[in-house]
């Protein structure tokens, strides 16, 4: 009953957080300058007459307050208003583009966190070795690298260079592959992006799955376990494994909630028809509703991963008690 009352008031916090985000993003972007009638009628002296009917049109000549109570009115009815730039659906732009950016993000994730968690655990159980000082030096060099710019580098090195790779895209323009071949095809142009987003959050799950389980092989039960004569494998794999691992599940699940917009930089880099790129397109043209619907989509996902997460842990340790 514990367990349910502390999600119910975490659903309850999260409910409350994302109607402050929605209030809190409207109003920065309806203050912040420039508008979609300065993009639609141009800046060379449009028309009054022109300004005022857009202005009209849009509902931008409306007091903000008002704006912002028929804005959420539409919100509670499933309706996330037309975009500006595309003349559609919110949802139905963000929904052209949003799976792009999870496949990246999504693989991306999982990659680095595979990864980061065997180097941490593995460097472990050898720390202050020749080993674990080279892998801390390049996850070093990787931390510190800009992401846009460790995708440019990728781009001179294997596309410029080498050409084994395409330099942007989701798909070869010039082919219209089908079936096996289109999946060989996004996969090809996934390498470099996936590898660029992965190299930078490699050395985050690498750092934690390192100190955690340094700190738990220093626990008295592993001790106990070692002075019976039991493997160092298996108290590994089966007792310090499971208690080290938590802190990483942690920054696992709050780096989901950022898959829709944590790609940004990258998309925008390689040129990927993800959230990233639309985002950036829907700044350039002032288009509200499409900014304030991807705004939306992130802070949900972000409160359900933190959701996730917090039942994850109470899965992984039992000894965990929501009080």
């Amino acid at each position: 009953m514990g367990v349910l009352n502390y999600f119910v008031r975490r659903t309850v916090s999260v409910v409350i957080t994302v109607i402050l985000v929605v209030a809190l993003n409207f109003a920065i972007i309806h203050l912040a300058p420039g508008s979609p009638v300065d993009i639609m009628s141009g800046t060379l002296a449009p028309s009054p007459q022109q300004v005022v009917y857009l202005e009209h049109f849009y509902g931008l000549d409306q007091p903000l307050y008002i704006q912002f109570l028929k804005y959420v009115s539409g919100l509670a009815h499933g309706n996330f208003g037309m975009s500006i730039s595309f003349n559609q659906p919110v949802l139905t732009v963000v929904g052209a583009h949003i799976w792009a950016t999870l496949l990246l993000t999504l693989t991306a994730a999982v990659l680095a966190f595979i990864i980061g968690a065997f180097l941490g655990t593995y460097t472990a159980a050898r720390a202050n070795g020749r080993l674990d000082l080279v892998v801390s030096i390049v996850t070093y060099l990787f931390y510190a690298m800009p992401v846009f710019w460790l995708g440019l580098l990728l781009i001179l090195v294997f596309s410029s260079w080498l050409n084994l790779l395409p330099t942007s895209g989701m798909t070869s323009l010039r082919e219209s592959y089908t079936g096996f071949a289109l999946v060989l095809d996004v996969i090809h142009h996934m390498i470099l992006p996936v590898a660029a987003l992965t190299l930078v959050q490699i050395p985050v799950y690498y750092r934690i799955a390192k100190a955690s389980m340094v700190e738990v092989l220093r626990e008295d039960f592993v001790t106990t376990l070692t002075a019976t004569g039991m493997r160092a494998s298996r108290i590994m794999l089966r007792y310090a494994l499971k208690n080290a691992i938590l802190p990483t599940v942690t920054i696992f699940g709050l780096s989901l909630g950022y898959v829709i917009t944590g790609a940004a930089l990258v998309e925008i880099v390689f040129g990927w028809p993800g959230i990233g790129q639309l985002t950036l397109n829907a700044v350039f043209a002032r288009d509200y509703p499409l900014l304030m619907g991807i705004y939306i989509i992130t802070s949900i996902s972000i409160a359900v991963m933190i959701l996730l997460t917090d039942a994850t842990y109470a899965v992984l340790d039992p000894r965990i008690r929501y009080r």
